[in-house]
């Protein structure tokens, strides 16, 4: 799975490269997608480059290679849908399903990778399930998993490796640990902190500085009910 922001640029790319047979300049990758910083592009293209979409040739300027397309951009299908940071991830529950008791097993989608350190995207291909205490599922709110990479907040117990069960939500209250969508394409777990019209999202490690960001530059998708470890 892809984010909004990532395909958009690689539909850009695409374009651009079937038609002047080269790809477009990082200047103009942070025109078309409206980035404020070309820093913006390199994490996008480097996740594209991870996830097997794109490849960056060595030694050459400007060289990508397009590897692959996903389904709504004319590639073949495996299962595309740009769900997690924009928010309309379905329920994981089928049609009609009741709210799971706390004495039984849920089955949760693994949607990717949150990071607790440098932010990543958080992302997920055809997401596998995982089985979760059905304590950690709270009334009918969408519920779903992902798995922490970073050591930013061991301090608060969560470790390189741990799978989150996160509760969607937008909203969050001050010390909250969240999954926080900044500037509209990262996502990160952070603890929650408002002060006026800013935003903190601290770590839980000293070695890590608190993120202090302007209020529209976050957006809450969730917020932290349980953990699995496993050893």
């Amino acid at each position: 799975m892809l984010t909004k922001k990532q395909l958009d640029l690689l539909d850009f790319i695409n374009k651009r490269m079937q038609r002047d047979g080269v790809p477009p300049s990082f200047d103009e990758m942070k025109e078309a997608l409206d980035l404020r910083s070309k820093s913006g592009i390199h994490r996008l293209i480097t996740a594209l480059e991870e996830r097997g979409f794109i490849r960056r040739l060595a030694h050459r300027a400007r060289a990508i290679e397009i590897v692959k397309l996903p389904e709504s951009l004319g590639g073949r299908p495996a299962g595309f849908v740009p769900q997690v940071i924009e928010g309309d991830r379905p329920d994981s529950r089928p049609m009609g399903a009741q709210p799971i008791s706390h004495s039984e097993a849920a089955e949760l989608p693994l949607l990717g990778r949150i990071a607790a350190g440098t932010p990543i995207e958080s992302v997920a291909d055809n997401p596998p399930n995982i089985a979760v205490p059905g304590a950690m599922i709270s009334g009918n709110a969408r519920h779903y998993a992902l798995e922490v990479k970073g050591d930013s907040m061991i301090e608060a117990g969560i470790n390189d490796g741990d799978v989150v069960i996160i509760r969607e939500t937008a909203s969050a209250e001050n010390g909250d640990i969240v999954v926080a969508q900044v500037e509209g394409y990262e996502a990160t777990l952070k603890r929650f902190r408002r002060r006026g019209e800013m935003i903190v999202l601290e770590a839980a490690n000293a070695a890590y500085e608190p993120r202090v960001l302007p209020l529209g530059a976050v957006k809450v998708q969730g917020k932290l009910v349980g953990l699995i470890r496993t050893y």
